[in-house]
Formats: C-alpha cells, sequence, structure tokens
C-alpha cells in the first residue's frame, strides 16, 4: 500500500461523506437532461471533458507508466465500460422511465453487493459492528425512499427504466471491486484519466449510433453546461474520492457512504427544486449516519489478527 495510504486514513473517512452530495449533482442533470441531450452524448461529453482535464494534469506521469498501461489496456476499457458507459449513459436512460423512490431502492442494493464482494471475493473482513452499521443504514435508506411508510413497499412497481439502473447497480458493484482487485503504480488521478480514457473510447461509436438517429437531439448551449457540470463535480470530484479513498479503507468501508445518497438527494430536491423535506428525511438521518459511521470506523487496535496458516 502507498505511503500516502497509509497516512491518509482520517483525511479519506471524512471525505467519504462528501462523495454522496457531488453524485447527488448527477441526479438532477439526469432529471433535466430529458428532451435535452441524448444519454450517450451527455455521458461521452461528461467523461470525454474529464479524460481531457486527467491528460492534462497526470500526462508526465502516464508517460512514465506507458509500459504498464499498455500491458494492461483491456484493464482500462473494462473498468471504463463498467463504470462511465454503464453508470453514465445507462443510468440517464434509465432515469427517463422509471421513479425516484425505485431507482433509490434499487441503488441501495450497490454498497450490499459491494460489501458481499469483498468479503468473498477481495477476502475483507466484515466484523458485527459493521454488519450491524449496514443493517442501520439499509434500513435508513428504505425508510426515506419510502417517505416513512413502509407498507407502501408492497406497491412498487417495476419500469422498463427499472431493469437499466438493475444493471448499472451491478456494474458498480463490478467496477469498485475490480479497482480493487487488480492493483496499479498509478496514482488516483492518473488511473481515473486511464479509466475516463477507455469509457470515452468505448462511448464514442455509441454516441455516434444515437447521433444518427431521426429523433437524435441536436448539442445546445443548455446541454453543454449540464455536460460541464457533470463532468466536474459528479465525474472528477466523486469518482477521484471514491477511488482515492477506497485504496486506503477497503471497497466495502467505502461502499457503504453511498447509502448517504437518498437522504442527500433529499436535500438537494428541497434546496434546489424546492421540494419540502419531512420527519422521514430526519428519521432516516438518524440511521444512517450512525450505521456509516460504524462501517467506516477503523477497527480497534486491540483486536488481534488472525494466526497465520502454517504451511
Amino acid at each position: 500500500m502507498p505511503d500516502s495510504a497509509q497516512r491518509h486514513p482520517r483525511q479519506a473517512t471524512a471525505l467519504l461523506w462528501l462523495v454522496p452530495a457531488l453524485w447527488t449533482v448527477n441526479y438532477i442533470v439526469a432529471r433535466k437532461a430529458p428532451g435535452v441531450i441524448g444519454p450517450y452524448l451527455l455521458a461521452f461529453g461528461r467523461w470525454g471533458l474529464a479524460a481531457l482535464l486527467l491528460l492534462a494534469l497526470t500526462r508526465s506521469e502516464l508517460w512514465r507508466q506507458r509500459a504498464d498501461i499498455a500491458g494492461v489496456w483491456w484493464q482500462y476499457l473494462i473498468l471504463g465500460t463498467l463504470g462511465m458507459v454503464i453508470c453514465g449513459a445507462w443510468v440517464y436512460q434509465g432515469a427517463r422511465s422509471t421513479g425516484a423512490m425505485n431507482i433509490a431502492l434499487i441503488y441501495s442494493a450497490s454498497p450490499v453487493l459491494i460489501g458481499l464482494g469483498a468479503v468473498l471475493w477481495l477476502g475483507e473482513r466484515l466484523g458485527a459492528r459493521q454488519g450491524l452499521g449496514v443493517v442501520l443504514a439499509i434500513a435508513g435508506v428504505v425508510h426515506v425512499v419510502v417517505k416513512g411508510r413502509w407498507g407502501t413497499l408492497a406497491d412498487v412497481q417495476f419500469a422498463a427504466g427499472d431493469l437499466w439502473i438493475v444493471a448499472a447497480t451491478v456494474s458498480w458493484a463490478a467496477y469498485a471491486l475490480l479497482q480493487k482487485q487488480w492493483s496499479s503504480p498509478l496514482g488516483a488521478t492518473a488511473r481515473l484519466a486511464a479509466i475516463c480514457t477507455g469509457g470515452t473510447l468505448v462511448l464514442i461509436p455509441l454516441t455516434v449510433w444515437e447521433m444518427s438517429q431521426p429523433d437524435a437531439l441536436p448539442l445546445t448551449g443548455y446541454g453543454l453546461w449540464l455536460i460541464v457540470v457533470a463532468a466536474i463535480v459528479p465525474g472528477l470530484g466523486a469518482y477521484w474520492i471514491y477511488g482515492w479513498a477506497q485504496k486506503i479503507l477497503g471497497a466495502s468501508r467505502v461502499a457503504v457512504s453511498l447509502y448517504l445518497g437518498p437522504l442527500y438527494a433529499g436535500l438537494a430536491a428541497w434546496g434546489v427544486l424546492g421540494e419540502p423535506l419531512g420527519l422521514h428525511h430526519a428519521m432516516g438521518a438518524l440511521m444512517i449516519l450512525p450505521g456509516v459511521f460504524l462501517v467506516t470506523a477503523r477497527p480497534s487496535p486491540s483486536v488481534k489478527p488472525p494466526l497465520p496458516v502454517r504451511s
């Protein structure tokens, strides 16, 4: 593990609380995009712009590590497809035909998938305290998205767009786990630059296809503004912090920050869109925030590591 990963656990934990707030901006962009800009063009513009900025910032490091990048180029294409195509364009597509409650419910499964994958695949440990935190966080998420009326869970009906969101949820779990599984000599910024480049390359033919359709939407000034906002705030900001923190804290502990999404989304809806806050937001916060703390808190130093297995 790099020295920076050993020196900054507190900073990583603190910044995790910011990631869902940055991603909330993407939800607002997704709500504004229908009828303005197509999902693949929006994703291509978002990640293409992010890639250009990151390449400019990390060009020296990328050039020094060019041999390593060339040896595992396929990893960056896969990560780019998972994180920028499926978790980008497909989310914008799905948001056109499914409700906010359905999206929040489906996305709430993402940290669970990441946590289980980290335990079963990456060998990370999830103790009783972390398990309790996961349960609290899930309960808080559900409480928020159903507005405190748990009986409405039986009335949830899946729309066609839910399939796009399900795919994005599974894709995000795979994206997070593969980043941890595939070690890289690149720093967090340079690695994100390589991943963004891979995702942008995959998005090129898809965007060309979308723009060739008879009902394709032309790029307007407002659409360009949505691209810039999505590229800088939920793109560069959220993805960089997430990848950096994951190197330090582990996949399962970082994933629990996603439980804050519905809570932050409610605050954004109140502050930006003028939607009222309710008691269910406060009650959800009382479950989500302690849950996040339990999962992300550092293990007690008194806990002894397991004895090595003799061969």
